[in-house]
């Protein structure tokens, strides 16, 4: 399996995380569409939604609300988006399922896909959500 996330997860692959747990990881977007642009991926490999056990929905969807929290602490945003892709029809990119946390400013002119994030502003906003846990 050729699968970013996963590199990511195992360490085999950097990023700027913010967030871990048993079930989930949380990393800034490296492409990100708005500043503080989190994704938060469930550990075990599945393409999507649909592969998401009941038994799992639970503790991934509280590793999201955690991560979502914590953006809002940290980056005190107007607003606050979730997005979630499932299919390439869907805007899906990485075939791993993950959901988007959104930090929103007015007049922040939100793109999708977005552009390469700087890494030293990616390890700055990591650092100060990770502050907030």
């Amino acid at each position: 399996m050729d699968c970013i996330f996963c590199a990511i997860e195992t360490g085999a692959a950097p990023s700027h995380p913010v967030y871990e747990d048993p079930h989930a990881i949380a990393f800034m977007d490296i492409n990100p569409v708005v500043s503080g642009h989190v994704l938060v991926v469930p550990r075990r490999h599945m393409t999507d939604l649909y592969g998401l056990g009941e038994h799992e929905a639970g503790p991934y969807m509280t590793a999201v609300s955690r991560v979502a929290h914590m953006v809002n602490k940290a980056l005190a945003p107007d607003g606050l988006n979730l997005f979630q892709s499932n299919g390439v029809a869907a805007w899906q990119s990485v075939f791993h399922l993950h959901v988007h946390v959104l930090p929103r400013r007015h007049g922040d002119e939100l793109s999708i896909p977005g552009t390469p994030g700087d890494h030293q502003e990616l390890a700055r906003l990591a650092a100060a959500i990770r502050s907030v846990e």
